[in-house]
């Protein structure tokens, strides 16, 4: 496995869909406040936002932790234990110069490394078009995290668009409503970053989770998205650009096959931990491609 990320779970063969992933919200699963509290948190984000003002405290759902239930068990087969959380909590728990030590303590304290940390859940996909190419984007030199590498379409999936407001509650999220914005914030970023209509897209089916340990186990869903164009036409959309152009700077394709022995290739040292992930999950999840 490569040291840069790690797979907390691994969905059934061919991926779980929407109707077989529940959600628990619940304050219980939210991060434990710092030993001697949050000041320094408050203090690392206030460093930030002197130098990159446009910074914004977006609320995000954390994963708590993950049980695959066994085959026949009632009710949904993959149950998400999720917690709320921010940006802020995460610039200053998962990307702190802390993290490390964060991780210590909440072995110790509470049994769970990943206490302490925001944990923020990510999603990506690996997209594949309608002649076996999967899709991957440069990221531009400009974006905040992994500048210049290689991902897979991705982000994460928001609070705020189930409950607008400066600050969601969890009384306010409905398990189902969670699970389905988890689902459609996949395709809303492959729509925005590669440019693509919604309609040449199929349901995702999610693959697993991956732990980034670049950002001290930040974990990210990964899915697998089909799409109804060709290569050609997927890079004729993503050259015209669309609401999040900016955060790329080129599209690469990679033939399905080649995807099973990436990691033998050079293009692997290229690639952000949430696309190794993605590429990870695929291979032993999909299996090898038709």
């Amino acid at each position: 496995m490569d040291p840069e990320v790690t797979l907390l779970l691994q969905c059934p063969p061919g991926g779980l869909s929407q109707e077989q992933v529940g959600v628990e919200l619940s304050p219980a699963h939210d991060r434990r406040p710092l030993p001697g509290g949050d000041k320094s948190i408050t203090a690392i984000w206030e460093t930030r936002l002197q130098t990159q003002p446009w910074l914004f405290d977006a609320s995000k759902f954390r994963l708590h932790s993950a049980t695959l239930a066994p085959i026949g068990s009632p009710g949904p087969r993959l149950l998400l234990h999720l917690g709320l959380t921010s940006y802020r909590d995460f610039l200053g728990t998962n990307w702190a110069s802390s993290a490390s030590w964060l991780q210590q303590q909440g072995a110790a304290d509470w049994g769970d490394k990943q206490a302490y940390l925001a944990d923020p859940l990510g999603v990506g996909a690996a997209l594949a078009t309608a002649d076996n190419f999967f899709v991957f984007l440069r990221r531009s030199q400009q974006v905040a995290e992994a500048p210049g590498l290689v991902d897979v379409p991705g982000g994460h999936p928001e609070p705020q668009a189930l409950c607008p407001g400066d600050s969601p509650q969890h009384k306010d999220l409905p398990g189902e409503l969670v699970v389905r914005e988890l689902f459609s914030s996949v395709l809303q970023e492959i729509c925005d970053e590669v440019n693509l209509p919604l309609i040449t897209l199929s349901q995702p089916m999610m693959l697993g989770i991956a732990r980034n340990k670049t950002s001290a186990g930040r974990p990210s869903a990964e899915f697998y998205v089909q799409c109804s164009l060709t290569s050609e036409k997927v890079r004729s959309y993503y050259l015209s650009g669309g609401p999040e152009a900016h955060e790329s700077t080129g599209i690469i394709f990679v033939d399905a096959q080649s995807m099973q022995r990436l990691q033998e290739t050079e293009m692997w040292a290229e690639l952000c931990p949430s696309a190794k992930g993605a590429i990870l999950l695929y291979s032993q999840v999909q299996g090898s491609p038709t």
